[in-house]
């Protein structure tokens, strides 16, 4: 086979890059794979828009009919976006024997296992690299290159937005919204920006990577989310007085075949690999049992680093049609889904407390934790203020989800403690 013939859906911003990506780099992608990709059909939804990409207009069509059931097409990509008319054309695709290269995250979280047995079912590749951290080669990484060892730990910065905004926080002193509305003027954030600063964005990642580090098949519903919405100038300074960055992290970790997977603010130690990760650049932590620590950094976002992996991607469909080894990718899952239960997940935490500043206050308190067996590392207590309060910053030593829960709930029931300000996890001191 001397061309490979493909059907691109979408032409926005990474779609646009795809096509550059292929005519720009034609000698050498052929160089590599011994044969021509030749684009044929691109779906878009308006005909008439004007482009700023060098096209053949004939390629171009807003019915999804013409690459779907194209027997001239061997691949769709699919760049466009969406879930559920996505899902139902990568389907069809799919049983018309077209082999799949996404990089939509939000379609994979929801469908993927679904869409990866039926690939398989028709001998068919799907391959979603792109789809998770722009630019940087993870999902390879995991299959591939770690595909001998035991992943123990996938942690890091997934969302570019929300770093971006957290970046700005601490490095600029900038209050949430302020930043928030420089990013959507930049384009870093959408003009609903709830995916990103909610953490779903940054779920439907972490849920992927979960499921092939751990060789398993957990669900969206089995990640536990907190958005960055209520980070306040105030945590970032007495995180830094502490020693530690605020940044959106992604957490996934598996002890005895039971996995945990969670979105939520975490302080890391200022000298922390991930805590150097700024603005809206993206990086993964794997901790394997025998590589030990490793860590992947790059652009996690934008046209050419996204298009870059989609075109890897396409590669490696590629070199499978022509060595005859396609639908070979997916391998059902190892394990069966089991999660930790609250007992049984571990981190530190950081807790921040707005206290009566009286006499026996702090003993009350220090109750409270001594009853759940929960000592500190870090304690830092502010001089009361002319309205007989004070603030109290702690950083617990290593205790389970439940002991947590049972302390919150038992300080909130305390007459000297006006409020939980806020808690947050803290990781990166094993």
């Amino acid at each position: 086979m001397n061309t490979i013939k493909i059907g691109l859906c979408g032409l926005g911003t990474v779609g646009t890059g795809v096509v550059r990506v292929l005519q720009d780099h034609q000698e050498r992608i052929r160089h590599k794979l011994g044969c021509e990709i030749e684009i044929v059909k691109i779906l878009v939804n308006d005909l008439a828009k004007p482009r700023d990409v060098i096209i053949d207009r004939k390629w171009l069509t807003d019915n999804p009919d013409e690459l779907v059931n194209n027997q001239d097409i061997d691949v769709i990509v699919e760049v466009m976006g969406g879930i559920e008319q996505t899902n139902q054309l990568l389907e069809q695709a799919l049983n018309q024997k077209k082999h799949i290269v996404t990089a939509n995250k939000d379609l994979m979280a929801v469908y993927g296992q679904k869409l990866l047995r039926l690939a398989k079912e028709n001998h068919c590749d799907i391959l979603y690299d792109a789809s998770i951290a722009g630019g940087i080669p993870i999902v390879r990484t995991l299959v591939d290159g770690l595909a001998s060892d035991h992943i123990q730990k996938v942690m890091g910065i997934v969302n570019g937005t929300t770093n971006y905004i957290m970046t700005k926080m601490t490095d600029e002193g900038l209050p949430y919204k302020e930043v928030l509305q420089e990013a959507q003027e930049l384009g870093f954030a959408e003009a609903d920006p709830s995916s990103d600063v909610d953490g779903l964005d940054a779920a439907r990642k972490m849920l992927l990577l979960a499921n092939l580090a751990f060789k398993m098949e957990l669900n969206l519903d089995d990640v536990d989310v907190k958005g960055i919405r209520h980070i306040t100038s105030d945590d970032i300074n007495f995180a830094k007085s502490l020693g530690y960055t605020i940044k959106l992290i992604g957490i996934a970790s598996m002890d005895d075949h039971k996995t945990e997977v969670a979105v939520e603010p975490t302080l890391l130690p200022q000298d922390h690999p991930l805590a150097l990760v700024k603005n809206e650049y993206n990086a993964v932590y794997v901790h394997g049992e025998a590589v030990g620590e490793t860590m992947f950094y790059g652009p996690g976002a934008g046209s050419l680093p996204t298009a870059t992996a989609v075109v890897s991607d396409l590669m490696e469909v590629v070199r499978n049609i022509r060595l005859g080894i396609s639908g070979n990718t997916y391998i059902d899952p190892q394990y069966e889904r089991q999660l930790k239960t609250d007992s049984e997940k571990y981190s530190r935490h950081f807790i921040r407390l707005d206290v009566e500043d009286q006499a026996g206050a702090f003993q009350e308190i220090t109750n409270v934790f001594t009853t759940n067996q929960v000592s500190f590392a870090k304690i830092l207590q502010l001089p009361g203020d002319k309205d007989g309060r004070a603030e109290i910053v702690m950083i617990t030593h290593k205790i389970s989800q439940e002991q947590l829960l049972k302390s919150l709930q038992a300080l909130g029931e305390l007459a000297v403690v006006e409020r939980l300000i806020s808690h947050y996890r803290v990781e990166g001191e094993e």
